[in-house]
């Protein structure tokens, strides 16, 4: 079985050589005991058209909005991109701090796989973490998305906070830290991280990660029939 199997998905996952290299990120060649511990089908990179990575937070509070959204894309024949763009709507003074208290939690950073937590000590809060998973087979890459490139780190603020995206020790962060209302954190590296913390009323978050993928047309008898001949293969060493 080819070793760079889901290879391209597994570099988005792990984010290896954010900040260090020139690329956003590079295949990674799969062990002989990771491919073990795969389950179901995979696709090759070649028969991947687009791949998209998508983390989007936002706060609202007192009628006004903070966020971001940082993307990492790749295209057949292109250079990954990865580029963010900045969440801002509303004016107004900054809304009084809350005296709620949230304890415990340091624990869930080091969740292998997928961690979502919402803590809320106030009233009136709504809040979500959300993983929106989209495959198409129509072997037609959508424009890339808009917004700036993301060279090491960014922030912006307004009178609720800041909002804040950085690349370091392999992992993408997304955070904002409001003025007395609480936090919230996106990362992707080694897993997916949702976390969101609220220490006052009327607040709404939302944290969204997107995964896109877009795929070469094909026959899908064809696609099953090698599927089951990978599977056959790897009988062999078995002596069947």
């Amino acid at each position: 079985m080819n070793k760079c199997v889901c290879g391209l998905l597994v570099a988005c996952l792990l984010v290896p050589s954010l900040g260090v290299a020139g690329t956003p990120f590079e295949p990674v060649e799969l062990t002989d005991p990771e491919l073990a511990q795969l389950r179901g089908r995979y696709v090759l990179p070649s028969h991947i058209v687009h791949f998209g990575v998508t983390l989007t937070s936002t706060w609202e509070q007192s009628g006004q909005q903070l966020g971001a959204s940082v993307s990492l894309q790749a295209q057949q024949g292109a250079q990954p991109v990865l580029t963010v763009t900045p969440v801002s709507s509303g004016t107004g003074s900054t809304p009084s701090a809350g005296s709620g208290m949230i304890i415990g939690g340091q624990g869930l950073a080091n969740v292998d796989g997928i961690s979502q937590s919402v803590r809320t000590a106030g009233d009136l809060n709504t809040a979500s973490n959300g993983i929106q998973i989209s495959i198409q087979r129509n072997g037609e890459a959508p424009d890339l998305a808009p917004g700036t490139a993301l060279e090491g780190s960014f922030s912006h603020s307004n009178a609720l906070g800041t909002a804040s995206v950085s690349t370091s020790q392999g992992k993408l962060q997304l955070g904002i830290a409001t003025h007395g209302q609480g936090s919230s954190l996106q990362q992707l590296g080694g897993g997916l991280l949702q976390d969101t913390r609220i220490v006052s009323s009327q607040n709404t978050v939302i944290n969204t990660a997107r995964l896109d993928v877009v795929m070469q047309q094909g026959s899908r008898t064809m696609d099953l029939m090698n599927c089951n001949l990978e599977q056959l293969r790897a009988l062999r060493p078995t002596g069947y």
